[in-house]
């Protein structure tokens, strides 16, 4: 069975038209985002409506979703690398003694390929493309440094920065990121296309593979939210200037989040747009009868959720560590049903490989849960527990438990409720606060190195976070 794994960087969930079948999901998305392909893709897929990552952010994500192996609690995993940031506990290489599910489907016959525009990826010291037998980076992605000049001109740059959001670190982001994006008049100019497109061509040129692994990473719709003005008309038909950047605070003025909010709708349908060429491409190469697709994301995004532009692991919440997971299985199984098993990116990565009947290593984290969810079987997880530097969050059916590593600044939201995030009941459920945890203590395996409880101790509390301790 041939396989496409198709990543698109902060995907919220609840902005595609199949995961939000009603009114709008969440109070603060004030309108339906337009995903006619991914609604389609749906009705042939099994959709997994409690999926979650393993680690956060975009390179733990992959790090897990790329080998089927736990990134938390980040043991190899505080990183100083010449040529990046650190941009959290785990963000660098896979470690070398840690096979990928490329390496393992080339070992087993399959020809194997990668397309991607992730910059974060290929940076100096990153080795992501490990086990592909080809590999293609579209360079251009946010402040990737494709293009050194020239630089915009001030009315170009205020017309995409607000004096609001202007400060130093800011303006530097939008200008790099402006740089990138000279000479991009089409659609088929901008990112998510050429990704979309390049995977298409790589199809095309490979049909002689008995069997092949093609996996698939669209930065978009990551910020900057760059995109063709009449896909942001389709939200805001308003004229005047733009807003494409998290401020990674809260104060973000009503006018501009609403700008915001319709430059990523906007982003987000251009990707589905692209998606549906894709999958058009692979109806028209017959492939649609002997290929797995599946479709997910690493992370949301928050665009004024609790009143917050960004990503972060605490507080944390569903715009953010919700993804949506669509598997359209090449003999209709599983087709238009959903299932609610609580699932990890891991999940996926052994699943990929029993699909592809290669023997899944005893030492994966990853469980197999397709048949589970397609005939409502028993769970494969009562609970998911999601790293992200020194900050852990735990979920099951009906919690939803967030603190840092050390036990303090505990945050309890019940899932039950009509509005689980607007209350924090930590103090009235002590015994819940205290199981949870001990079920994220013993998925470290009880072993959390210093770096991330130094970093917990730092870190201030959460605003509304109880006061009493997890840890014992």
């Amino acid at each position: 069975m041939n396989i496409v794994l198709v990543v698109f960087d902060s995907l919220r969930k609840d902005c595609i038209g199949c995961y939000n079948d009603g009114a709008p999901g969440r109070p603060a998305w004030p309108w339906r985002v337009a995903t006619p392909h991914l609604d389609g893709l749906a009705g042939e897929s099994l959709l997994m409506d409690r999926a979650y990552p393993e680690s956060l952010p975009t390179l733990p994500t992959r790090r897990a979703l790329y080998t089927g192996r736990r990134v938390y609690p980040f043991h190899n995993a505080n990183f100083h690398l010449k040529g990046d940031f650190v941009g959290a506990a785990g963000w660098g290489p896979i470690p070398e003694e840690q096979d990928t599910l490329a390496e393992i489907l080339r070992d087993a016959g399959y020809r194997t390929g990668l397309v991607a525009d992730v910059y974060h990826m290929f940076k100096p010291s990153k080795n992501y493309w490990r086990g592909f037998d080809q590999w293609t980076f579209l360079r251009g992605q946010e402040i990737d440094p494709s293009r050194s000049g020239p630089d915009p001109d001030e009315a170009t740059i205020r017309h995409w920065l607000p004096e609001e959001l202007e400060n130093p670190a800011r303006r530097a982001f939008v200008i790099k990121a402006l740089k990138n994006m000279y000479g991009r008049p089409r659609d088929e100019d901008y990112f998510n296309a050429r990704v979309l497109t390049a995977a298409a061509d790589w199809l095309a040129q490979n049909r002689d593979a008995e069997n092949f692994f093609l996996t698939v990473e669209s930065f978009d719709p990551h910020e900057p939210w760059f995109v063709p003005e009449h896909y942001r008309r389709m939200y805001d038909d308003t004229d005047g200037p733009e807003q494409v950047i998290s401020g990674y605070s809260e104060g973000m003025s009503e006018p501009l989040l609403r700008r915001t909010r319709a430059n990523y709708s906007g982003l987000v349908t251009m990707c589905d747009r692209w998606l549906g060429h894709l999958i058009e491409a692979m109806r028209v190469l017959g492939l649609m009868d002997n290929t797995l697709l599946i479709v997910t994301s690493d992370h949301g995004h928050s665009i004024g959720d609790g009143g917050y532009v960004g990503k972060r692991g605490y507080p944390s919440d569903p715009s953010v560590y919700d993804i949506p997971v669509f598997i359209r299985h090449p003999d209709g199984a599983g087709a238009g049903q959903r299932s609610d098993l609580l699932i990890r990116h891991t999940d996926i990565s052994a699943h990929i490989l029993q699909f592809a009947s290669v023997p899944v290593p005893d030492d994966l984290d990853g469980k197999c849960f397709f048949q589970q969810a397609t005939c409502r079987g028993p769970a494969v997880r009562d609970h998911v527990t999601v790293g992200w530097g020194p900050n852990v969050t735990v979920i099951d059916d009906r919690w939803w438990l967030n603190c840092k590593i050390d036990g303090s600044g505990v945050l309890l939201h019940d899932l039950k409720a009509d509005a689980p995030f607007d209350a924090n009941v930590a103090d009235g459920h002590r015994d819940v606060v205290k199981k949870l945890f001990q079920a994220a203590l013993d998925d470290a395996g009880n072993d959390v190195p210093d770096f991330v409880m130094d970093m917990a101790q730092k870190q201030e509390d959460a605003p509304g976070c109880s006061a009493l301790a997890a840890r014992e």
